[in-house]
This record gives structure tokens, C-alpha cells and sequence, in this order.
């Protein structure tokens, strides 16, 4: 290993097998080392309590199934709080409505859905075992109670989280892209580390599982698909952020997607519809990340560049103005045009004598 090691760093040598090529690691941002703790912590809490909502759910479809029917979530703070007082359908069935009233989170649900769901409870075909019942019930009790802990909790790290990226650079530059919220941010940071261990935009988008595999034989088979490499929490919120850029009409994204759809999308007559967004989907989320790359690789360099103990400047933020200019081809960056110019000049036409 240490020869490996100093055959390609020191020396240059080149390798053929690309599986065994090393690269230097930059040491994560003071960011990204905090936020890699809280984003795991934060993760395993929510599949927590994801395992508590879902037990809930199973309870409340053996004692009161019909509960769904006012509450469709049976989970929400209001749904737990009615299920917290009246823990079997019996007792909520012969409960007055100023105790109803004051279970209620709010003002949901109104009064009307209150003499409602009295009335599916005194007709509930829940279970009527006895013993299961109690079971049951201590088991929703203690569950509900488990659930709230794990709730505060995760308010309290998203807290924390949104705090770590508003104080930091790359969280400012994240947070001024218009899909990507703190949480967003947040995980992109932690996953990323360092933006210089990315040596371009294309590595960074096959790490988030987002780069294209083009397979062709020069006849008859020509397919774009997606890389099976990459991290798939990482292909997953990318996807998210696409998702709520494309519902916001006033971002540009969202614009670039409507007019890319007519274009490489098929038009399906029966369902009277486009089909295969998902391959416009795959191209917002590879502009995104290259834009990801190139605001932070900027703010990289720039600090790179600031003398020790002097104070950086601003970040530089994601600009709308300068993106639409870019997306309809007129920006110009204002420098000189210092590219040769050739000394014969060609005829406007083909017609040379």
C-alpha cells in the first residue's frame, strides 16, 4: 500500500485499472463535520418514528378502523390527542361534546365531524375481545408517548441543523437555489464533505447517482440510462428537490421543464398526456448539481485565495436574473473577447468562384 501510495502521488505513475487509482481526500468543511452527525442521528430517528406511526396505524385498525374516516391520518397531533382520551371506541361513543371539544388540537376536527365520529364509534366492528383490548390499548399508550419524545427530538436537530446552515457559506449558497430548503442543504453537505474532492461536475452527479450510461452499437441499439453508482439517499433527495422545483411556477426550473416536456416526451393519445418525464426529471437534476458545483467550487477557490487571518468576502449566490439570461442565451460575462482572429476572412456565402 505505501508503495501504491507513492508510485501515484509522488511519482505520477499511471495505472491502467481505474479501480485502483488514488486520490487525495480534502478533509471535510467545519460544516460538513457537524452536519454529518446530526443528518445520521436525524435519519435514524425518522425511521423511528416512521416504525411508531406505523404500529399506530395497525392498532388503530383492529380497535376503531372507522377512526380513518374523520381523522385520514390517524398519526396527526389531533387524531393522537383523541386517541390518548378515549382510547377504545366505547369511550369516545359516550363522551359529551365539551370533552370532545377539548381533546381537539385546534378546531379540527369541527363540530359536525365530532357527532360523526360518535356515531361510527357506537357502531365500530373493532375487536370486542376483552383481553386483546387492554392489550391494546396499553400498547397505543405507550406508543403515542414514544412517538412525542421522538417528534421533540427531531425538532429539536432540525433546530439545530437549520442554525449550522444558515452560519455557513456552502449552506448560504445551497439555500439561495430556489428548491433546496436547510434540510436539503443540509444533507448535501454532510454527503458531499468537501467540494474539492470532486474533481468536476460529472463526478459529482455520478456520486449523487445522477449521471447518464449511454449504451450503443452503432446500428440498432441506442439507450440513456441512469448510473447504478452513486448514493441512493443522495438519488433520492435530488429527486425530491426536482420534484418541488418543477411545482413552482415562478422558478426557472420549473419553466425549463415545461418546455423541454413537449420536446422529449412522447405524446400518448389516449391518456391525452405526456409520457417519460422522468427523463426531463434526469436533466433538471444534472443542471442543478452542475450548478451546485460551480457556486461552491467558486466559493473554494475563493477562500483559497484569502490570506490567513483576513476576513472572506460574501458568498456568491444563486442570481434568478443571471440564470434566465443564461437559459435564454444572453448573458454576457463582460470580458474582453481575446480569442484569435483568423486573417483571411471567408465569403458570407458558398458560392466561390
Amino acid at each position: 500500500m505505501a508503495n501504491t501510495l507513492y508510485n501515484q502521488l509522488e511519482l505520477g505513475v499511471q495505472v491502467a485499472d481505474k479501480t485502483q487509482l488514488i486520490r487525495r481526500a480534502v478533509s471535510p468543511t467545519e460544516a460538513a463535520s457537524l452536519l454529518r452527525g446530526l443528518m445520521r442521528h436525524r435519519y435514524e430517528l425518522s425511521q423511528e418514528a416512521t416504525q411508531r406511526k406505523n404500529k399506530l396505524i395497525a392498532i388503530c385498525d383492529e380497535i376503531f378502523p372507522e377512526f380513518t374516516r374523520i381523522c385520514k391520518d390517524p398519526c396527526l397531533p389531533s387524531a393522537l390527542s383523541f386517541r390518548e382520551h378515549f382510547p377504545t371506541p366505547q369511550q369516545l361513543a359516550i363522551a359529551g361534546m365539551t370533552e370532545l371539544q377539548k381533546a381537539r388540537v385546534g378546531r379540527y376536527p369541527p363540530d359536525e365531524k365530532l357527532v360523526e365520529l360518535q356515531r361510527l364509534a357506537a357502531q365500530s366492528i373493532g375487536t370486542n375481545d376483552v383481553g386483546r383490548l387492554r392489550g391494546l390499548v396499553i400498547e397505543q399508550t405507550q406508543i403515542i408517548r414514544e412517538l412525542k419524545v421522538l417528534q421533540e427530538h427531531l425538532d429539536q436537530l432540525d433546530n439545530e441543523i437549520m442554525q449550522a446552515v444558515e452560519n455557513s457559506r456552502e449552506g448560504q449558497i445551497l439555500t439561495s437555489i430556489p428548491p433546496i430548503g436547510p434540510i436539503q442543504a443540509a444533507a448535501i453537505i454532510a454527503s458531499i464533505g468537501h467540494i474539492g474532492n470532486f474533481e468536476s461536475a460529472a463526478r459529482l452527479k455520478s456520486y449523487f447517482g445522477w449521471a447518464p450510461t449511454v449504451a450503443q452499437s452503432g446500428s440498432s441499439l441506442d439507450s440513456t440510462t441512469l448510473t447504478r453508482a452513486g448514493t441512493r439517499t443522495m438519488k433520492q433527495m435530488l429527486f425530491l428537490i426536482v420534484a418541488n422545483a418543477i411545482q413552482k411556477k415562478d422558478c426557472e426550473w420549473a419553466k425549463l421543464y415545461e418546455r423541454l416536456v413537449p420536446v422529449k416526451c412522447r405524446w400518448d393519445e389516449r391518456t391525452r398526456s405526456y409520457k417519460g418525464k422522468l427523463v426531463v426529471m434526469g436533466r433538471l437534476a444534472g443542471q442543478i448539481t452542475e450548478m451546485i458545483y460551480a457556486l461552491l467550487k467558486k466559493d473554494a477557490e475563493l477562500l483559497r485565495k484569502v490570506p490567513y487571518g483576513q476576513e472572506p468576502p460574501p458568498p456568491t449566490l444563486y442570481d434568478p436574473e443571471i440564470h434566465r439570461a443564461h437559459r435564454q442565451g444572453k448573458y454576457r460575462t463582460g470580458k474582453p473577447d481575446t480569442r484569435p482572429r483568423s486573417i483571411i476572412q471567408l465569403p458570407n456565402h458558398f458560392d466561390i468562384p
